[in-house]
């Protein structure tokens, strides 16, 4: 990984700009990029003729396909700036997206027109090195020892999930399979199935060490879920939160595992995992005798931001081993906030303490002198990430790389064997031409990961995204550090705002308070408005006027997403919000659901104080001809029911 000092990096100088500001650059390193491909097809073996003569390129139905092809282009153009969503503009804040790195998009469509399929290294020979490499940047970003660990890109957090709890599902089997092996079965001393089924990560993967000395590893893994199944229930539970996203749900449905085997966790005010009431959950089931097949906790949620508390959930599994003998597995999805840990870390990749982190925030610019980021336990979860067994990060959210790039790492690489199709290696052994006794390494990422065929593009956008922004305070910290700064005056904003006075009628805007990442949920409220369900119905239809819903997303002023806080996901914890909003808790009972405008703000565009402040000035006037469109919208249907019932009651008459 890239340990430079970084201190020069200039923000801007990394996106193509919300008014293609660095067009000229793009395009000058886009035509070197196709033209160094087609200047490694025209130098490929110049012995060979050319295949197509200049009078063959002028034949009529020659120039006829390419004059279609380009027709057809021109139509794909015009959809896309039709209805496509401006990312990149200060004027979207919504999902997890924003505007994409440059060097990103230019290494995928290099390494793209080489066509690279990271299935396996005969046929990727550059970029699944280049996976392998980005996949160890990240290990060591997440404080992993990269001579043990290994990571890889996926699809997206969700097939990294599933990763994930599949070998958390073998590697809750193998001792079972030991057990029952005829010649392996002393490596557990006649240990009982309660034992099995609690031992530590660490002692099962020592298991697996044992088994290839003595040859019986690949036997005993036959015995295993993965070739016998699993049995319903065997295998425990699942806890994740209830603020889990359903690529859990799904999990447990393509695993076999059934997802009445997931226990949901509550959250506590924070939207968190509420520590309290996990370990009384955690420590029911080991009084029922019930095996706890993994936990999971969330590093940024997506719908509030909240980052779990990873120290605690670290603390609770050495207390399970030294009191109960019972350890579990332990995944952290961090698709959303992963990349934040980077922002911990120094330029030689060293974690920093937490008063010298705030010094130097400061020192450096990169945060401004009134905000304090992270909260002491926020940065307690982060460093706690090193001991978890697998984590879930989407370089495709806050790594600014573009779609399709998710990516898991896993702390001891030995828990690969479990899931391995090719001799229970990731790597195949293979000898060169001429050269039966030399051995070189052919590296088959195909046989050990969920997903076969896969784009080495997307491994080239990764690495060359890490190599220009290291994940380090001076990378990805300045960059991650621009969309906190104004996610948090954003609020700033929001909380010291006038009312909206239309017509006669008052609209205040309320937020929630300040998130553990930069996901910002705020609200609008008419003045006087005691119905939570007029309240909902209010910023659901807000949402429509500002969003693709409305039809018209390139010409729409500001953008947003949306979600609704429900009693099912989060209990009461909305209801302190209702209440400060000025709702009863009488309302919340009958509704059990608050509609609430969701914006993750990851532009880098407003980190400058005065352009954030005129920004707020523009954004308090589109929010002001958004709540007119909906009183006009409001009162042309008044107006329509009036002469409906006059109609109605003249032809009555």
């Amino acid at each position: 990984m890239s340990n430079f000092n970084n201190s020069k990096m200039n923000v801007d100088a990394l996106f193509l700009g919300p008014k293609s500001e660095n067009a000229v650059f793009f395009k000058e390193m886009m035509e070197y990029a196709v033209m160094e491909h087609a200047h490694w097809r025209s130098g490929f073996h110049p012995e060979d003729p050319e295949f197509l003569t200049t009078v063959d390129r002028y034949a009529p139905e020659y120039r006829d396909t390419l004059y279609r092809t380009e027709g057809i282009l021109n139509h794909l153009s015009s959809k896309l700036k039709t209805t496509s969503i401006p990312w990149f503009s200060p004027r979207y804040m919504g999902h997890m997206n924003a505007d994409t790195l440059m060097v990103s998009n230019l290494a995928y469509v290099m390494a793209m027109m080489y066509n690279p399929n990271n299935c396996a290294q005969e046929s990727s020979p550059t970029t699944t090195l280049l996976e392998l490499e980005a996949g160890l940047d990240l290990c060591a970003m997440f404080g992993y020892d990269v001579n043990q660990s290994w990571g890889h890109i996926t699809s997206g957090g969700t097939v990294a999930n599933y990763e994930g709890l599949w070998v958390a599902r073998n590697l809750k089997t193998l001792p079972l399979a030991v057990a029952k092996h005829a010649k392996a079965q002393d490596l557990l001393e006649n240990k009982s199935e309660k034992v099995l089924l609690n031992m530590p990560t660490s002692a099962v993967l020592d298991l697996i060490d044992e088994l290839k000395k003595q040859g019986l590893f690949e036997e005993v893994r036959e015995m295993t879920c993965r070739g016998e199944g699993v049995e319903q229930g065997k295998l425990g539970k699942l806890l994740v939160p209830q603020s889990k996203h359903y690529s859990w749900m799904k999990a447990m449905d393509i695993l076999g595992l059934g997802q009445q085997n997931i226990v949901q966790l509550p959250v506590d005010a924070g939207y968190r995992t509420d520590p309290t009431e996990m370990k009384k959950i955690v420590f029911s089931l080991i009084e029922q005798g019930k095996p706890i097949l993994a936990v999971v906790a969330v590093v940024g949620t997506t719908e509030t931001g909240a980052i779990d508390n990873v120290a605690d959930l670290i603390a609770l599994r050495k207390e399970c081993e030294t009191r109960f003998g019972v350890s579990f597995y332990i995944h952290i999805d961090a698709a959303y906030a992963g990349y934040a840990c980077a922002m911990l870390r120094d330029e030689n990749n060293q974690l920093i303490d937490y008063d010298t982190l705030i010094q130097r925030y400061h020192q450096e610019g990169i945060f401004p002198p009134e905000i304090i980021w992270p909260k002491p336990d926020v940065y307690q979860s982060f460093k706690s990430l090193s001991e978890a067994d697998s984590i879930t990060v989407d370089p495709h959210k806050v790594g600014f790389i573009p779609y399709a790039a998710g990516a898991i790492c896993m702390k001891d690489k030995r828990i690969v064997d479990l899931i391995s199709y090719h001799a229970a290696y990731v790597f195949e052994e293979v000898a060169e031409k001429g050269q039966t006794a030399k051995k070189t390494q052919n590296v088959l990422l195909g046989s050990s990961i969920m997903e076969g065929s896969k784009a080495g593009a997307t491994a080239a956008a990764v690495w060359a995204a890490h190599r220009l922004v290291p994940l380090n305070i001076l990378g990805y910290g300045k960059l991650i550090a621009a969309g906190i700064t104004t996610a948090n005056w954003m609020i700033e904003s929001i909380n010291v705002s006038e009312p909206f006075e239309i017509e006669g009628r008052k609209f205040e805007i309320y937020a929630m308070p300040a998130p553990d990442f930069h996901m910002v949920n705020f609200m609008f409220k008419e003045v006087g408005n005691i119905s939570l369900e007029k309240q909902n119905q209010l910023n659901k239809r807000i949402y429509e006027l500002c969003s693709y819903a409305a039809g018209r997303s390139y010409t729409n002023d500001f953008l947003t997403s949306s979600t609704s806080l429900t009693f099912e996901e989060y209990g009461n914890n909305p209801l302190s919000f209702c209440r400060y909003a000025g709702f009863s808790e009488q309302e919340w009972d009958k509704v059990h659901s608050l509609y609430v405008l969701r914006a993750a703000v990851m532009t880098h565009c407003l980190r400058d104080k005065q352009h954030f402040s005129d920004y707020w000035l523009e954004l308090r006037k589109t929010f002001e001809n958004k709540l007119q469109q909906l009183i006009d919208e409001k009162n042309k249907l008044s107006h329509s029911k009036n002469n409906y019932l006059k109609t109605f009651v003249r032809i009555s008459i």
